[in-house]
């Protein structure tokens, strides 16, 4: 078993790295104090291929597996995670436009998405329907070669900054449940969308969130994604590289934090020695540092898992993503502790990094969904030994 990394992928990754440290880093406090969503940034990434990064390279992207993307994603995020968060939003929807879409819309729509032209928003959660997703209220009535779109969705990234909306709705009859859920793209300037205010957050401060209301929005038969009733099982094959998306982004950030509390321990020094010189945070350190490998190692497991189509992905995706959200929030917050009051300043970026990866133990289905969804699957017979 080879954990090294590939050749191309390590050129991914000093590719990323360069990039997340030139035009991301040095303005990482600024787009979070001044909420600052930064749009040509995110399209000088599209540039380089990360805002098409598994999109398949007919469709104008880099074509790259999830084991790849997670390599490129955790750079970008140690640099800013609410910035590098938006990029995987836009991807997994970009991704979604790109394998599901007819002919006509993969060559319209999808390159301009896959380079970063076009920015994406993805709309599932609804303010009655967050984990329960399979309950969504938006209804889609065919009418004739269009279908009619109303209802509302709720807490969506780049909303009212973005050019296009994957959005599910209802084609089905209330009660359907999961079976009657359809997946559109649709342009966000389309007649009868309406844009909430930008809700103030605890962080995720460099990308908007707001509530968008259809109101009798008409969209073209033709931009359906797959077949009427396939929304959901589109939704939950884009959460599965999601929920990993989203882990690396608690990666980066917990990388970067552990370096700088490596870095500040040997700087600072109390009752005559370095911080460094301490046992007691010596310890502290090498278990930060040992539950960031651990989150790692899960989360390119996972990767690998859903790169082969094994049977057992969408388990391995949430295990990785709760174990790896937990944990690398930890990682930061102790980051935090070690810095003192300086890490509770915003003079240092300790406090940005626990207020932008708090979030992600609850988004992209909560860490108890991830729970439950593990459990169940492990209650099936031969479920257990089959992860051994």
């Amino acid at each position: 078993m080879n954990f090294d990394l590939t050749e191309d992928q390590l050129a991914f990754r000093e590719a990323a790295r360069a990039f997340a440290e030139k035009a991301m880093a040095p303005h990482a406090a600024k787009w979070d104090a001044e909420h600052v969503f930064p749009v040509e940034v995110i399209r000088e990434a599209g540039e380089m291929g990360f805002c098409g990064i598994y999109t398949p390279e007919a469709q104008g992207g880099m074509g790259l597996s999830r084991l790849d993307t997670s390599v490129i994603v955790e750079e970008l995020a140690a640099a800013c995670p609410s910035t590098a968060a938006y990029i995987t939003i836009h991807n997994m929807a970009t991704w979604m436009v790109a394998q599901f879409s007819n002919a006509d819309i993969q060559q319209q729509i999808a390159p301009k998405m896959a380079s970063g032209e076009w920015l994406g928003s993805y709309c599932l959660t609804e303010p009655g329907a967050g984990s329960d997703a399979g309950n969504l209220r938006t209804k889609a009535t065919r009418d004739g070669d269009s279908y009619v779109l109303n209802g509302s969705k709720v807490f969506i990234s780049g909303a009212g900054a973005t050019q296009m909306l994957v959005v599910m709705a209802r084609t089905g009859e209330p009660g359907s449940g999961p079976k009657g859920i359809s997946a559109f793209v649709v342009p966000a300037d389309s007649d009868g969308i309406h844009y909430g205010k930008a809700e103030e957050k605890m962080g995720w401060n460099s990308q908007p969130t707001r509530q968008i209301t259809f109101e009798n929005v008409r969209v073209p038969a033709n931009n359906r994604l797959g077949e009427e009733g396939q929304g959901f099982m589109i939704a939950m094959k884009g959460l599965d590289g999601g929920r990993l998306n989203i882990a690396t982004c608690s990666m980066g950030g917990a990388q970067a934090a552990l370096l700088r509390a490596r870095n500040y321990m040997h700087e600072r020094e109390q009752f005559g020695q370095a911080l460094a010189g301490f046992q007691a945070l010596q310890f502290k350190l090498a278990d930060m540092a040992t539950n960031l490998v651990a989150a790692r190692q899960m989360v390119r497991l996972a990767a690998y898992r859903l790169d082969q189509g094994d049977a057992e992905a969408t388990l391995h995706c949430a295990m990785a993503k709760r174990f790896a959200t937990d944990a690398c929030f930890e990682v930061c917050n102790e980051a935090l502790q070690l810095h003192g009051g300086y890490g509770y300043i915003r003079e240092y970026p300790l406090e940005r990094y626990v207020r932008d990866l708090r979030v992600h133990q609850i988004l992209e289905g909560t860490n108890e969904i991830m729970r439950l969804i593990v459990a169940r699957r492990l209650l099936e017979p031969g479920v257990a030994e089959a992860i051994q």
